[in-house]
Parts: C-alpha cells; sequence; structure tokens
C-alpha cells in the first residue's frame, strides 16, 4: 500500500492530514496517512496568551489527533533523521526506543522553536510562549510570586516578585503582556494588595509594538497598554538574565522574579540534519510546496521558506494563518502527486491580524478594516472561535470567554506545569544531552 508520512501536528500538518484523508476518501484510494508527532494534539497557539492570562483551559487549545483526524494514523515520537534515498526515517517514541518508518511520500511540517539568542541567563531563567506547559507555568509562577510578596518583608524583593518583564512587542508578546496584567488586576483584587505595585515591563528593538497592524492600530494599541499601566520600552532588549533581576540593553537594571521572551521562532532542529538547502534556517521549497531535487518530498508552515507570490522575492511569514492555508495546499499537491486531482501553487493574501488586549479591548485588521475597542473585540474571538477545528473545542472556548465576561478570574497556582517542565528545550520536545 502507498503511504503518506506527515511529520509535525502544528497547523500545517494537522489541516494537510485532514484534506487529504478526506481526498483520499472520496477517491477510494488505497493510501496510508500516518502523522508523526512528539505530542498526540494539534495546539491552537494564537490562545496561549488567554491560558496564560487564566482565561481559558490549556485542554481547550488542544485538538486530540486520535478523534480529530478520521482515516489518519497517528504516531507518538520524534523524528530524528531521514533516508531521503531509502525512503525511510528514524524516530524516537516517548520511551526512548529507536524506531524506522518508510514512506513513499513525505510531508516535512515540523514546525518551529523559540528564536533564542546568546543572552547569559536567559535559557535558565527566561521562559517562553509556545506551549501548554510554558503558559500554565508563567501563570502558576506569577500568581505564586504575588503570593510570595504578600508575606516577604524584604522592599526590593517585594517589587521584584511584582515585576513582570516580556520580551518582544510582536502580536503575541503584547496579548501576554494585557493578559498578565489582566491577572495581576484580578489577583490583586483578591489578595489584598495595591495593583498599582504591579510593574509589566514590555521590550522590544522595534519602533513600535505590533507593526504588523500599521501605525494606526500600533498607536491605539499602544494607548490602551498604557491606560493599564503597561511599560512599554522600545529600543530596548536583554543583556543579561537572573534569578532575581535583568540587565537590559541600555546597562540599567530592573529586578523582576518573572521574565518571558517571546521574540520569534526558527525552524524545528530537524531541518538542519536534513542536509537540504535552507533560508534563514527554513527549508527551501518552490511554490508548489515540493522540496527541490525531491519530487516525493513536500514541506511548509514554519519550518519552510515558501515563496510569498504576492511580495515576489520574500517569503512568507510563520503565521496560523499562512500554515493553515498552506496545509490545505499540501493536502491537494500530495494528492495530485499520487494521481488524484492537480496541483496548485501556495498564493494567499494576507486576510489581516486579531489581537487580543484583555478586557474590553482588541485591535484588528480584517481585510484591511481597522478596528479597535468592542468591534475588534467581538470579531478577534469571533475568528478564534471560527478557526478552532473541533466544535468540542469551539463550544468550551465560548464559556471560558463567557465565564470571562460575567466572573472574576481566578487566582490559584495548581502547579500543574514545573519549572523543569517549561524550559525551551523541555516544552519544544529538544532532546536534553544525557549525562555520561
Amino acid at each position: 500500500m502507498t503511504s503518506v508520512v506527515i511529520v509535525g501536528s502544528g497547523f500545517t500538518g494537522f489541516q494537510c492530514a485532514r484534506r487529504l484523508a478526506r481526498t483520499l476518501r472520496r477517491n477510494d484510494a488505497s493510501v496510508d496517512v500516518t502523522i508523526i508527532s512528539p505530542v498526540d494534539y494539534m495546539l491552537y497557539t494564537p490562545l496561549l496568551p488567554e491560558v496564560a492570562g487564566g482565561v481559558v483551559d490549556a485542554r481547550f487549545v488542544t485538538i486530540p489527533l486520535a478523534n480529530g483526524l478520521d482515516g489518519v494514523r497517528a504516531v507518538r515520537g520524534r523524528v530524528e533523521s531521514v533516508d531521503f534515498d531509502r525512503h525511510t526515517l528514524c524516530y524516537t517514541d516517548p520511551e526512548d526506543r529507536s524506531r524506522e518508518m518508510s514512506w513513499d511520500r513525505l510531508v516535512l511540517t515540523p514546525g518551529s522553536v523559540t528564536r533564542l539568542f546568546d543572552i547569559p541567563g536567559l535559557a535558565e531563567h527566561g521562559r517562553g510562549l509556545k506551549s501548554t506547559a510554558e503558559a500554565l507555568y508563567l501563570r502558576d509562577h506569577v500568581l505564586e510570586q504575588f503570593e510570595l510578596a504578600n508575606i516577604d518583608d524584604d522592599p526590593q524583593r517585594i517589587r521584584a516578585r511584582r515585576t513582570i518583564v516580556i520580551v518582544g512587542a510582536s502580536y503575541s508578546g503584547t496579548e501576554l503582556a494585557a493578559q498578565l496584567r489582566a491577572l495581576a488586576d484580578s489577583a490583586a483584587a483578591q489578595m489584598g494588595f495595591d495593583p498599582a505595585e504591579v510593574r509589566v515591563v514590555l521590550l522590544d528593538m522595534a519602533e513600535q509594538v505590533m507593526p504588523e497592524v500599521g501605525d494606526k492600530l500600533g498607536a491605539a494599541a499602544m494607548r490602551v497598554l498604557a491606560d493599564r499601566g503597561i511599560e512599554v520600552r522600545l529600543g530596548t532588549t536583554l543583556n543579561e538574565v537572573h534569578a532575581d533581576h535583568v540587565i537590559l540593553s541600555d546597562d540599567s537594571r530592573l529586578d523582576a522574579h518573572t521574565v518571558a521572551w517571546v521574540t520569534g521562532v526558527t525552524g524545528a532542529p530537524l531541518i538542519a540534519d536534513l542536509g537540504l538547502d535552507t533560508e534563514r534556517g527554513r527549508l527551501k521549497v518552490d511554490t508548489e510546496l515540493q522540496v527541490p531535487g525531491h519530487p516525493d518530498v513536500f514541506a511548509a508552515g514554519d519550518a519552510a521558506a515558501v515563496p510569498d507570490l504576492t511580495q515576489p522575492g520574500k517569503i512568507t511569514p510563520p503565521t496560523a494563518q499562512h500554515a493553515t492555508r498552506q496545509g490545505k495546499v499540501l493536502a491537494r499537491n500530495v494528492a495530485a502527486s499520487l494521481g488524484y486531482g492537480s496541483k496548485k501553487r501556495y498564493k494567499h493574501r494576507d486576510m489581516g491580524l486579531v489581537v487580543d488586549l484583555g478586557p474590553r479591548y482588541a485591535v484588528a485588521n480584517p481585510l484591511g478594516i481597522q478596528l479597535s475597542g468592542w468591534p475588534a473585540k467581538f470579531v478577534t474571538r469571533a475568528y478564534h472561535l471560527h478557526a478552532i477545528p473541533r466544535s468540542v473545542n469551539r463550544w468550551a472556548v465560548s464559556l471560558a470567554y463567557l465565564t470571562d465576561a460575567v466572573f472574576d478570574r481566578s487566582v490559584v497556582s495548581m502547579g500543574l506545569s514545573t519549572q523543569e517542565d517549561a524550559k525551551f528545550a523541555t516544552s519544544e520536545g529538544i532532546p536534553m544531552p544525557k549525562a555520561n
């Protein structure tokens, strides 16, 4: 039987598997479709700031592969290498056993990992926002620091415990800042301290927050952040990270026990080990999402340098919007390579962005229409409910939104994710060196 193996269960891999399985069923094709991933779900990453902020439960942003992909075999494992001549790949299962799998068509969608820089202390003391473990850890850690501040007797340490530093003022970092500010306000009201004592500091080397939404909406977002007491320091990043303070690029010191690093992504480590051509850390592909020189190999999503036909000479940005639509084109082109249908080139114009800025506010530019305030809030939440690819998850997120609108946020540190779980490498499925 012909086999198609899809590596990675993010937006691109999930959409490709679902669409491809449907196409093959309609044509009564004898093709085995397998998706292999270190996790057994697709993660709806745009809602991770809401998870960190205590609005949405982590379960609601995960789409199980077991009942989300009809007709697709799900294998849990981390792909370590690919033999393009033998049409095989090697992967490690959850018990660290090495296994081999053969394929007739290979779809590489391993996604991305947090892009780190050589900043002393960042890997040890900073945390990202690419996984549910990181989001849950951030929420629990922030609340735990507030609780510890309430019983601490050192004024400097109290201020540090109530200071949150977020690096990255793109839409994910800005959303995270807004959600943690809202969580802090709820915690202050319920724990009995002044919310003004909480500092949320947003850093970025850029000249404005969220340059993706344009000057007008970026300025509107800045006003909201300022109104909520979030300090924005542009043209500034980190030089050092310590357990109780950071040193900024202007050599100033900021005492803080919480540092979130949300500055961008790079292709999954697997891409660098394939021996194929890359561009800016992403696998080179043509406009039909095929790997040059390997007609049986396809790639897309954050791990692939997909040419942007709407902007010649550029590649598509690593966004959920592009990843989802590339997955659909992948499914069509893989099916066409098996004799079912025709191929198409990937071409998609930007449909705009939606950015949730906490209670009662958002900014959005759907189809170029610039919105802010309640209209943007409605569009933002409606978009997420439409984009989540499973009805029970939509229902659960809808109830979470309703609950947040009517009741105070729950202020509880449950310890569901440990500091070890939330390390950059651990949360992204990268194996750590084994002790000798």
